[in-house]
C-alpha cells in the first residue's frame, strides 16, 4: 500500500528534498541510538517516501545545488558553582564571555596550549563575543542565558568561555568594611597592586565543535590560565546545533512545526506498513533511522519539545484514521501537550489546527466505538488492548486544558459515546437481521433464522456484561451491558412479534417445535434483565409468553410422545440384563432419561402465569404416570416374552429379579418428582389462586394413586418369585418332619439351610434391596404356616418337635442374617411367639418342664397383690407307681370368717382325680396362692423309673 498520494507529486518532492538537505548537513556526533552513516540514511528515506533510482538522483543533484545553511551553536549557560572567591568578601561577582574561534588548534599543534590557556578576548573578534549579566556575590550563578553563535566549519570551529569577577572601583573604607578574615586583607593589598578596575580571572572552558552531538547538556570543569588554583569550579552548559536559513522550499515557505509534521507522517506511515508486511503490529517505536532523520530534522529546525510534541500529535492523530496501529501511540503526545501546554505560543492558525486534530479523531474515535463489535472483535489477539487505549486517549484527550480551551463548548465525551452504542446496537441488529435472512421465506424457516438471531445477540450480550463492561465502566463510567440490552431487547420484541403475526393457529407440528426452541431463546434474553443496574418500567418482553400460548398444548404433546416413543423402544431393545453395576436394567436408564426430559421441559418453559403453570404440571403429570403404568405392563410381558424363548427356570427367575427391580426403580423416581419439579414453589405460586384441596386431588394424590399401583405390580411380582421357593421350602420342611427320630435335629435341617442359603443368595444378588426384603417377609410367613402345620394334628414325639424348634430357631437367624435381612421385629410376630412357645414346650424334657410350672406358679404368687379370701399352704406328691397323689395341708392365713362366731371352721378338701391329667391339683380358699406356699423339690420322691408321660407334661 503506497500511502504517497496523500501528498501530491510536488508536495511529496519538496518534502523529499528538505530530508535530503537534512542528512546532507547534518551536524554533530551522532547518538549511540542512531545510525550514523549517511548512506544509510539517503537508502531509507529513498524507501520511505517510495522514490526510484533516478528520482532520487534528480533532487539529490539540486538539494547539492542549494545554498548550504548559516550553521549555529545555540549555547544557554545555565549556572556554575565552586568558582573561585576574589572579593575581599569571599564571594565573586562572576559573568561569562563566551564565542566562536573559527580555527581552533589540534591538541599536537605547538601553540594548542598557549590558545587553550589564551582568554576569548583574545582570540575572538570583539563584534563576536557576547557576554552574561553579572551575578552579584556568590560561588554559585544561575544565568539561564540563550546565546546564537554561527559558524562556517563545525571541523575546525570551537566553543570558548571565559569566567570573570568583576571589579568595580570601591574606596579602601568600603573594602575594610567588608573585612571578615586575613585571607581577605591579603586580598586588599594584591588589589591594591593592580590596576584599578582590572577583573579576575576565574577560568574557562574550550569545547571542538565535532566532539558535540546535535544536542548537549553537561557540566564542564573551569580551567585554570596558572597552576596557581587548579580547582576553580565547573560550569553548566548547553549547546544545541542547529541551522539558520536553510534554502529548502519547504523551510523557506512554511513553518518548521508543519514541516516536521509533514516528515513524521510521511516516515511513521512508512515504518506501520513496513510491520504490515511482515504480519505484525506498530507498537508505536521507529526505527533507529527514522528516529535519527526525525532527530537531525527537529533539531536543526531548533524545534521546541512542546512543538515536537504537537507536530507528533497532528502527524499520529492523522495517520490513526486511515492506519492500524496502536492508539497508545498518541497517549504519550497527548500528555506531553497537556505537560508544557501554555496557549500563548500557539498562533492562531496552529490552534485552528490543534483543535481541528481534536474534533477529528473524537468524531473518529467515537465512530469506532459505534462500530466496535466489527472493528474490536474478541476473535483477534489484543482487541481489549486497542479499544481499551482508543478509550484512555479519548478520555485523556477530553480532560486536557488545550481541549477545553480549543473546543468550546466541549462536548460530553460520555453522552456521545453512549448515543453511538445505542445507534452502534441497533446497526449491529438490522445487520445481524439481513444476515440471517432464510432464503427460502416459510414459517419453519423464519422461526429457525429468529433463533439464530436470538443466539447472536444473547451471546453479544454476554460479551458485554463479562468483557466490554468493565472497560467503558472504568474509563467513561457507561454500563454497555445495559445501554445495549435496552436497545437489543426492544428490537427483538419488534420483529418477533412481527414474524409471529404471520403463524396461524393451525400450525404443524415442526413449526411448533421451531417456536418452542424460540421461546427458549426468548426466555434467556430475558432473564438478562436481572443484571440490569436499574429499571425504569416494563420492558418489550415483560409478556412474552403470551405469543406462545396456541404452540404449547403441541409442545406438550410433542414431549409425552417422544417420551412414550423412547419407553416403548426401549423396553423392545431391553435383555432384562443388569445394567453394569446396577440391579435394574438398561430400560429404566432410558426411562429415566426420559422423565429428565420431562422435568427439563418444564424447567425450560418456566411460565410466568401461575394458573396456565399449574394446569401444565397436571398435564405433565398425567403424562409420567400414564407412561409409567404402560410400563410395568409392558416389561412383565417382555420378561415373559424372554422366559418363554429361553425354557430356563433359572433364567425365568432371574428375569422376574430384574423386573421388580425396575419397577422398584421407577417406584423411586416416581417419588421423587415433587422435589425434583419444585411443587412447594408451584404451591406457593398458586396460593390464593387455586384451592389448596384442588391441588391435593391433582397432584399429591394422583402421584400417590401410581405410587400405589407400582408397589401393587411390585408385590405381585415379589409374590411370584416367593410362590417359586415356597414349594422348595415346603418340601425340605416336609423330609424334616419325617426323618428319623434317632437323626440329631441339626443334622436334619442341613438340607433345609442349603436350599435357602443358596437361593436367598441368589436373590439377594439380584434384587435391590427393598425387594429382597419384601421377598423376605414373605416367605418368613409361609415358612412360620408351614412349620405349624408339619406339627401336626397327633401329639408329636419329643425327637420330632426338637427337630421342628431346632428349624425354627435356625431360620430365624438365617432370615435376620446378623442385621442384614428382616428386622427382628417382624421376625418375632404373633405367629411365630405361639409356635416358638409350642415348639419350646413340647421338645423339652420333663425336668424342665416342671421347672418352668412350678417356676410359672411361683411368679403367679409373686405378682399376687391382694387376699381377698385368705391363703393356704399346701405340700403334694404324686407317686406313678401307686397313683395316688400325697396332699399335706400345713397351714392357713387370713381366713374370711363364716360361722356365727366369726371364726372359718370348713376344713380342707382334696378331690380325687381319675387319670393322670389330675397329677396336682389344690382346692383353695382364694385362688391364687401368696408367697406362704413353700414347697420342696418333687423330683427328689419321685422313685426310680416313674415320672410323667408326654401327654402328663401337657
Amino acid at each position: 500500500m503506497d500511502l504517497s498520494h496523500r501528498f501530491s507529486k510536488e508536495e511529496l518532492a519538496l518534502l523529499y528534498e528538505e530530508v535530503l538537505y537534512t542528512i546532507r548537513h547534518r551536524l554533530g556526533k551522532p547518538e549511540q541510538q542512531h545510525v550514523g552513516d549517511s548512506q544509510e540514511l539517503y537508502s531509507y528515506v529513498q524507501k520511505a517516501f517510495g522514490m526510484d533510482a533516478e528520482e532520487h538522483s534528480v533532487i539529490m543533484q539540486q538539494v547539492m545545488e542549494l545554498e548550504s545553511p548559516i550553521y549555529c551553536l545555540k549555547a544557554t549557560v545555565k549556572e556554575a558553582k565552586g568558582i573561585l572567591g576574589k572579593d575581599v568578601s569571599g564571594l565573586s561577582d562572576p559573568y561569562c564571555l563566551l564565542g566562536i574561534e573559527a580555527r581552533s588548534q589540534e591538541p599536537a599543534h605547538p601553540d594548542h596550549k598557549k590558545r587553550m590557556k589564551a582568554v576569548v578576548k583574545d582570540l575572538i573578534p570583539e563584534d563576536q563575543i557576547h557576554r552574561t549579566q553579572v551575578m552579584n556575590q556568590t560561588l554559585s550563578p544561575v544565568w539561564n542565558e540563550t546565546f546564537i553563535l554561527e559558524f562556517k566549519d563545525v571541523e575546525t570551529a570551537s566553543f570558548h568561555l571565559d569566567m570573570w569577577d568583576s571589579d568595580v572601583v570601591e574606596s579602601m573604607r568600603h573594602k575594610l568594611g567588608e573585612l571578615t578574615d586575613l585571607h581577605g586583607l591579603k586580598r586588599i593589598f594584591k588589589d591594591a597592586r593592580k590596576d584599578k578596575g582590572q577583573d579576575d580571572f576565574l577560568g574557562n572552558v574550550v569545547v571542538r565543535l565535532k566532539d558535540l552531538h546535535c544536542w548537549n547538556d553537561q557540566w564542564y570543569q573551569l580551567e585554570p590560565r596558572t597552576e596557581t588554583y587548579p580547582e576553580r569550579g565547573h560550569c553548566h552548559l548547553q549547546f544545541l546545533l542547529t541551522h539558520k536559513k536553510r534554502a529548502t522550499t519547504c523551510s523557506r515557505t512554511q513553518p518548521s512545526y508543519t514541516v516536521h509534521r509533514h516528515l513524521l507522517q510521511q516516515l511513521v506511515s512508512h515504518e506501520i506498513l513496513q510491520h504490515q508486511a511482515g504480519s505484525t503490529s506498530w507498537d508505536g517505536e521507529l526505527s533507529s533511522h527514522a528516529s535519527t532523520v526525525l532527530y537531525l530534522h527537529a533539531t536543526q529546525k531548533d524545534l521546541s519539545d512542546f512543538h515536537q510534541d504537537m507536530a507528533q500529535w497532528l502527524a499520529y492523530s492523522k495517520l490513526y484514521q486511515s492506519l492500524e496501529f496502536n492508539s497508545s501511540c498518541l497517549l504519550h503526545q497527548i500528555t506531553s501537550i497537556e505537560y508544557r501546554w501554555v496557549q500563548e505560543r500557539l498562533r492562531p492558525e496552529q490552534k485552528a489546527e490543534l483543535a481541528e486534530s481534536f474534533q477529528s479523531l473524537l468524531t473518529y474515535g467515537v465512530s469506532l466505538i459505534r462500530r466496535f463489535r466489527i472493528i474490536f472483535p474478541l476473535s483477534v489477539p489484543r482487541s481489549m488492548d486497542r479499544l481499551q487505549s482508543l478509550l484512555r486517549v479519548l478520555v485523556q484527550m477530553c480532560k486536557t486544558k488545550a481541549f477545553h480551551e480549543l473546543c468550546t463548548p466541549s462536548p460530553d465525551l460520555p453522552q456521545m459515546v453512549s448515543r453511538a452504542l445505542k445507534s452502534g446496537t441497533t446497526e449491529w441488529f438490522h445487520m445481524q437481521k439481513q444476515h440471517l435472512k432464510p432464503m427460502v421465506k416459510s414459517i419453519e424457516e423464519n422461526s429457525k433464522a429468529l433463533s439464530k438471531l436470538l443466539l447472536e445477540v444473547i451471546e453479544d450480550l454476554k460479551q458485554c456484561q463479562k468483557i466490554w463492561n468493565k472497560l467503558f465502566i472504568t474509563n467513561l463510567k457507561l454500563n454497555i451491558f445495559s445501554i445495549a440490552y435496552l436497545e437489543l431487547e426492544s428490537l427483538v420484541a419488534e420483529h418477533v412479534q412481527e414474524q409471529l403475526h404471520k403463524v396461524d393457529s393451525s400450525m404443524s407440528r415442526p413449526t411448533a417445535e421451531s417456536l418452542f426452541d424460540l421461546y427458549r431463546k426468548l426466555q434467556e434474553l430475558y432473564q438478562m434483565k436481572e443484571s440490569l443496574p436499574n429499571r425504569d418500567g416494563p420492558l418489550a418482553l415483560s409478556n412474552f409468553h403470551q405469543w406462545f400460548e396456541e404452540a404449547l398444548p403441541l409442545w406438550l404433546q410433542k414431549a409425552y410422545t417422544t417420551t412414550l416413543e423412547r419407553a416403548q423402544r426401549a423396553i423392545q431393545m431391553d435383555q432384562l440384563k443388569p445394567y453394569g453395576y446396577h440391579k435394574h436394567s438398561t430400560s429404566t436408564v432410558d426411562l429415566s432419561t426420559c422423565y429428565a426430559q420431562i422435568m427439563t421441559t418444564w424447567q425450560q418453559l418456566n411460565w410466568p402465569d401461575p394458573e396456565k403453570a399449574f394446569m401444565i404440571m397436571v398435564n405433565l403429570l398425567e403424562d409420567m404416570c400414564k407412561i409409567s403404568l404402560m410400563y410395568c405392563k409392558l416389561i412383565k410381558e417382555r420378561a415373559e416374552a424372554l422366559s418363554l424363548s429361553e425354557q430356563n427356570e433359572g433364567e425365568a427367575a432371574n428375569k422376574l429379579c430384574i423386573v421388580v427391580n425396575n419397577i422398584e426403580q421407577l417406584r423411586l423416581l416416581m417419588l421423587k418428582l415433587p422435589v425434583q419439579l419444585d411443587w412447594a414453589q408451584l404451591e406457593q405460586r398458586m396460593r390464593g389462586i387455586i384451592d389448596p384441596q384442588q391441588i391435593q386431588n391433582a397432584l399429591h394424590n394422583q402421584l400417590d394413586s401410581t405410587v400405589a399401583c407400582l408397589d401393587h405390580e411390585v408385590r405381585d411380582v415379589v409374590q411370584a418369585l416367593a410362590t417359586k421357593l415356597e414349594k422348595g421350602i415346603a418340601r425340605h420342611i416336609q423330609e424334616l418332619s419325617s426323618s428319623s427320630d434317632t437323626q440329631k435335629p441339626e443334622d436334619s435341617i442341613i438340607p433345609l439351610m442349603k436350599f435357602l442359603e443358596s437361593e436367598l443368595q441368589y436373590l439377594n444378588e439380584h434384587l435391590v434391596q427393598e425387594n429382597f426384603k419384601s421377598l423376605l417377609t414373605l416367605l418368613w410367613q409361609h415358612t412360620l404356616s408351614v412349620l405349624s402345620a408339619a406339627r401336626g394334628p397327633q401329639v408329636p414325639s419329643v425327637q420330632h418337635c426338637q427337630r421342628l424348634f431346632c428349624a425354627l430357631k435356625s431360620l430365624e437367624l438365617c432370615f435376620h442374617a446378623e442385621g442384614c435381612g428382616l428386622p427382628l421385629e417382624t421376625l418375632h410376630s404373633a405367629a411365630f411367639q405361639t409356635l416358638e412357645t409350642h415348639l419350646a414346650l413340647c421338645s423339652a424334657p420333663s425336668r424342665k418342664l416342671i421347672q418352668k410350672y412350678f417356676s410359672k406358679r411361683i411368679q403367679q404368687q409373686l405378682d399376687t397383690s391382694s387376699e381377698k379370701y385368705g391363703a393356704v399352704t399346701i405340700k403334694a406328691l404324686y407317686r406313678p407307681s401307686e397313683q395316688k397323689l400325697r396332699v399335706e395341708v400345713l397351714n392357713a392365713t387370713n381366713l374370711i370368717p363364716l360361722d356365727s362366731n366369726a371364726h372359718p371352721g370348713a376344713p380342707a378338701r382334696v378331690p380325687r382325680g381319675g387319670g393322670p391329667e389330675h397329677a396336682v391339683q389344690e382346692e383353695r380358699a382364694a385362688p391364687p396362692l401368696r408367697r406362704s406356699l413353700r414347697l420342696p423339690d418333687p423330683l427328689r420322691e419321685v422313685p426310680a423309673g416313674g415320672g410323667l408321660s408326654a401327654a402328663d407334661r401337657v
